[in-house]
């Protein structure tokens, strides 16, 4: 049995700048990864079939992982069949990237497993197949996103603690997609001006959310109070950076909802796994 964990991410900001002809949104965000983790197992089987175990709510054939799995099989020397089971800490429709995280996960381990013999760059292309924040995790480390969320500059980002809320909602990234209100022209910008300034930079999804779904409106009124809430992705979670004159406690304490505790990481503990 393999064990391999699948963390989560936080977007710093989101800008969407602009949209394809093919309707897909070209954005700009920073990715980084935090130590909240889903945990995958990877068992072999007697059979040529991969079952998912802990996800029942997911039609099997819209699972990332099990679409991962069918993936890789064209360019394996060893198929196996699999039972694959998941410990779910990351909350499902939350903004922190679960999904892409458990399918780049997969693809990293059944890469291995498998001797497919890919190499990272080739894992991401196709992961974004799959999601556009795959490649994020095939990578496992920060970065200054463009494209629909594909094209990857690699950086280096202070270490910091934040605060993690998770309303008790979720959230329809088609719905906010498809409202009309949704800014879609957003400069273009650099990371430079973000490094001088990253207070400025928000979240074109947030006012959205918060008009649509009053439980996301609540959670970042909560945070507010404490410095300057963020939503991450297009939620539902909202997210605080930890400052020294926080009480972390009393703040996760008395939350209207969910809380968690979370720490930056400079890269997945995936970078270095063998199986």
């Amino acid at each position: 049995m393999i064990r391999a964990p699948s963390p989560a991410k936080l977007n710093l900001f989101l800008h969407i700048t602009g949209r394809r002809e093919n309707g897909y949104h070209e954005l700009q965000s920073i990715f980084q990864l935090i130590d909240l983790y889903d945990w995958l197992e990877f068992s072999p089987n007697d059979t040529n079939e991969i079952t998912i175990l802990g996800l029942n709510e997911v039609n099997l054939q819209q699972n990332l992982i099990f679409r991962a799995a069918e993936m890789l099989k064209p360019y394996a020397k060893q198929v196996t069949g699999l039972d694959i089971s998941i410990e779910k800490n990351i909350p499902m429709g939350a903004g922190l990237g679960g999904g892409s995280s458990n399918a780049a996960t997969t693809l990293i381990v059944l890469n291995q497993l498998w001797q497919c013999g890919l190499n990272p760059e080739q894992l991401a292309e196709l992961g974004v197949k799959l999601g556009a924040d795959v490649p994020i995790f095939v990578h496992g480390r920060n970065a200054w996103a463009e494209g629909i969320g594909e094209h990857l500059t690699f950086i280096d980002l202070d270490q910091k603690q934040y605060i993690v809320l998770k309303p008790d909602c979720f959230i329809s990234t088609q719905r906010l997609f498809s409202q009309k209100t949704l800014t879609r022209n957003t400069k273009t910008t650099t990371f430079c001006a973000y490094q001088l300034k990253p207070s400025s930079f928000g979240n074109n999804f947030e006012p959205l959310a918060r008009s649509l779904y009053p439980e996301v409106d609540e959670a970042m009124q909560y945070l507010d109070q404490f410095g300057v809430a963020k939503l991450t992705g297009t939620g539902a979670c909202v997210f605080i950076e930890i400052n020294d004159d926080m009480n972390t406690d009393e703040i996760l304490k008395n939350s209207p909802c969910k809380a968690y505790l979370v720490n930056s990481l400079n890269e997945s503990p995936l970078n270095h796994f063998k199986v």
